[in-house]
């Protein structure tokens, strides 16, 4: 009522908030699993490999979607889009709007909570690597910008991340649905390279131009300043930029080598598909046969008459 503005650091107690919200993720992956995606299923009678993995994407598809929404409008009800010089200004960001925070904690609570998933949902034991590699990655990533008061920068990558997977989980489920319906693939191959692009071009922004110019260099953690210091070196800023171009070269070559292999394939199945088709046309051709039978190389007539038409003499 008086007008102060309230904001949120870091701390113990927020283990207790994300435990919570942990068990609140636990009842709403029931919920979608329960009311949405078994009972499609049951209608497409999957086999394991692609039950499985429709699961997978089905929830990954409810969450991602929740979360762009989510954190677009925290982006721009916080003027980080507008403003883009508030990614680096008055860096260490300690203090944190209420929305801000309670983004980062429900993202953690949300992918601890895929831990123990992994065992009420019986995932196969070949797919339990591949995922504990992805969780790993959001958990370090998120808890990184959140302990280290990288969170403005951490709200556009995220917002970039989670638009390109929102396509290709949904581009699974369509494929699930309907084998030979592969044109959203195309869809999220255009995301992908365009968010990484942007991401690039943020990296290149905030570490080569924004943070060198905070003005506080100083290494202060107490106050949460951990890196300033460290990219007013050019040295050190220019080996961090190099390392992420070289990072997003790997998976840029990666996405590529991908989509040549599903476009080789893709071809070789249409080009199977036409020859099976011209095989069929051939067999199918009726033989011309001629009326009657052969005897001793002459054809004759089913009356044994002969084939030849008579001359009528003219009277």
């Amino acid at each position: 009522a008086d007008g102060e503005l309230v904001q949120y650091h870091y701390g113990l107690k927020d283990l207790v908030t994300i435990l919570f919200y942990i068990f609140i993720a636990i009842i709403l992956h029931a919920v979608v699993q329960e009311y949405a995606l078994d009972k499609i299923n049951r209608r497409l009678h999957l086999s394991k490999v692609k039950h499985s993995k429709f699961n997978e994407s089905g929830q990954l598809v409810a969450f991602h979607l929740t979360s762009v929404i989510w954190c677009l409008y925290v982006v721009v009800t916080e003027g980080y889009i507008s403003n883009p010089r508030s990614l680096w200004e008055n860096y260490p960001h300690v203090y944190l709007p209420f929305q801000v925070k309670f983004f980062y904690l429900c993202q953690l609570a949300y992918w601890l909570h895929a831990l123990p998933e992994l065992y009420f949902q019986k995932v196969r034991k070949e797919e339990i690597p591949r995922q504990l590699r992805c969780i790993a990655l959001y958990l370090v990533h998120i808890a990184g910008a959140y302990l280290l008061n990288l969170t403005r920068l951490g709200l556009i990558l995220l917002l970039l991340q989670y638009l390109a997977e929102f396509f290709f989980h949904m581009a699974r489920l369509v494929y699930f649905t309907d084998e030979n319906n592969e044109k959203l693939f195309n869809v999220w191959a255009v995301v992908f390279v365009v968010t990484r692009l942007f991401t690039l071009t943020l990296y290149i922004l905030v570490i080569g131009f924004g943070l060198p110019r905070v003005e506080n260099q100083a290494l202060d953690p107490e106050r949460g300043n951990f890196f300033s210091f460290l990219f007013n070196n050019i040295i050190f800023r220019m080996s961090v930029l190099l390392l992420v171009c070289l990072f997003q070269a790997s998976v840029m070559w990666r996405f590529i080598h991908f989509q040549l292999r599903r476009w080789r394939e893709y071809w070789n199945e249409q080009s199977s598909r036409k020859r099976a088709a011209a095989s069929t046309k051939q067999q199918a051709k009726p033989l011309k046969r001629d009326s009657g039978y052969h005897e001793n190389g002459v054809v004759k007539a089913e009356n044994g008459t002969s084939p030849r038409t008579k001359k009528l003499k003219s009277p």
